[in-house]
C-alpha cells in the first residue's frame, strides 16, 4: 500500500491550501485517513481525520479553519485549510488504516508536503 500525498506549498497567511492523499495498492477497505504535521523542532502532532463512516476529528487549533473529507471510490482523502496561519507551517503527513486483501489491517503513512504560511 502506497500513499501519494501532494498539495503543499507556500501562501500567505489567510490563504487557503488543499492537501490530497491517494491511497494506491492491495486494498480491501479503509478505516481511516488523516493527516499530522511536524514543524521544526516540534513533536508531530494530530491534524484532522476521517472514517470510513464519515465522521471526521480535529485538532482543536485548526477547528473552524479546516475540513477533512474523502472519496472512499478513489481511495482519496482531501484536507482543506482555509484561513491559514503561520503556525500552521509543519510537514504535513496522511496517514491510513487500511485492511488488505488478506484480511489483516495496518496502519501507512505517506510522504510528507511541506505547507509554508507567511505573514
Amino acid at each position: 500500500v502506497q500513499l501519494q500525498a501532494s498539495g503543499g506549498g507556500l501562501v500567505q497567511a489567510g490563504g487557503p491550501l488543499r492537501l490530497s492523499c491517494a491511497a494506491s495498492g492491495s486494498i480491501a477497505s479503509i478505516n481511516r485517513m488523516g493527516w499530522y504535521r511536524q514543524a521544526p523542532g516540534k513533536q508531530r502532532e494530530f491534524v484532522a481525520a476521517v472514517t470510513s463512516g464519515g465522521i471526521t476529528n480535529y485538532v482543536d487549533s485548526v477547528k473552524g479553519r479546516f475540513t477533512i473529507s474523502r472519496d472512499s471510490a478513489k481511495n482519496t482523502a482531501y484536507l482543506q485549510m482555509d484561513s491559514l496561519k503561520p503556525e500552521d507551517t509543519a510537514v504535513y503527513s496522511c496517514n491510513a488504516y487500511v485492511r488488505g486483501w488478506g484480511g489483516y489491517s495496518n496502519d501507512y503513512w505517506g510522504q510528507g508536503t511541506q505547507v509554508t504560511v507567511s505573514s
